[in-house]
């Protein structure tokens, strides 16, 4: 997945109402404000009230669903292209988020100061802040991708990462 794949479908998703964050590698190399891999997919936060308007708008793009795993995420897939993985937090009336987990009584917390901008192809993105990809990226094995995101996001903030 390119810059020139991923910036239709923020427009798209902003145009139908569905505000979203990019989080993932995606997220990462928007912080950097440059792609720094390939991408299979985009992970994006949309707010679950929103929801309707985030699976809608892709849907007449050609996407339709190939994953359900709701609460936690769901993925639409395009008939020839990468993945969008939609993650459905609840927002508060002060900014902050809860995104269900995949162990129920665990859920991540994603405070207001979690959600900043980056940029993509030049672009100002929403995306999700180093400090809140530095704590998604915990309690699992890394793979060489997530070890790459990880050495990319401290040389680029200088943030402390566990891998």
């Amino acid at each position: 997945m390119t810059a020139e794949e991923v910036l239709p479908v923020l427009a798209l998703l902003r145009r139908a109402g569905a505000g979203v964050r990019i989080g993932g590698g995606w997220g990462i190399d928007a912080l950097i404000g440059e792609q720094t891999r390939d991408h299979r997919d985009l992970d994006l936060m949309h707010r679950q009230d929103q929801e309707p308007a985030a699976v809608a708008a892709p849907a007449g793009a050609g996407y339709a669903e190939s994953l359900d795993q709701r609460p936690v995420r769901f993925v639409l897939t395009p008939p020839a292209g990468r993945e969008l993985d939609l993650h459905p937090p609840v927002f508060a009336a002060d900014g902050s988020a809860v995104q269900a987990s995949s162990v129920p009584d665990r859920p991540f917390p994603d405070p207001a100061a979690a959600f900043v901008t980056g940029a993509i192809g030049g672009v100002r993105v929403p995306c999700l802040s180093a400090e809140q990809q530095v704590y998604f990226h915990q309690g699992y094995e890394p793979s060489p991708r997530d070890l790459h995101d990880m050495a990319r996001l401290r040389r680029a903030s200088g943030i402390a990462t566990h891998f």
